[in-house]
């Protein structure tokens, strides 16, 4: 059961890696490209039906989303919100992958403090992404701290050594 626990956090830690990596570079392209291209894409996702209907729920949410962006501050929260998201996601993965032990609490509070700011913002602009964001980030912190746990009940150090005999 450990072993499967393992390589669970292993995949899991791999994806958030890759997640991170991918925010960072969402970050960067939303940085340089003008809003016009986000409204002009939303725009034709929704008028060639490929999102179902053009006055249905995703189509009014993909339309509300790019109306946002095109006004400035969502452009600004989710370059910010990315950027920050990522480079977080990048240290702690890094740090977890080398069992830096000390790192796990602090993944969990951090990536904690992301969910709770991931369902206050959702409620806020009902956002259909972040609730889906704030759930993956929750297990993760499951995953975390069982392998917090059996680090700690194999006596592994702060930095993640073992004990010298």
């Amino acid at each position: 059961m450990a072993d499967r626990t393992e390589k669970l956090f292993r995949v899991a830690i791999a994806l958030k890696g890759l997640d991170g990596a991918a925010q960072l570079l969402g970050a960067l392209v939303l940085a340089v490209i003008p809003a016009s291209v986000v409204t002009g894409f939303a725009h034709a996702v929704i008028t060639r039906d490929l999102l179902g209907d053009p006055r249905g729920t995703l189509a009014r949410h993909l339309q509300a989303a790019a109306d946002g962006f095109a006004d400035g501050g969502t452009k600004t929260f989710a370059i910010v919100y990315l950027l920050a998201h990522g480079l977080i996601k990048l240290v702690l993965v890094w740090a977890l992958a080398r069992k830096i032990v000390r790192a796990y609490p602090v993944a969990a509070i951090v990536l904690g403090a992301f969910v709770v700011y991931e369902v206050l913002r959702a409620v806020h602009t009902h956002s259909i992404a972040l609730p889906v964001f704030a759930a993956l980030d929750l297990l993760i912190i499951v995953l975390v701290l069982r392998e917090y746990r059996e680090l700690r009940a194999a006596g592994l150090h702060r930095d993640g050594k073992p004990p010298k005999s």
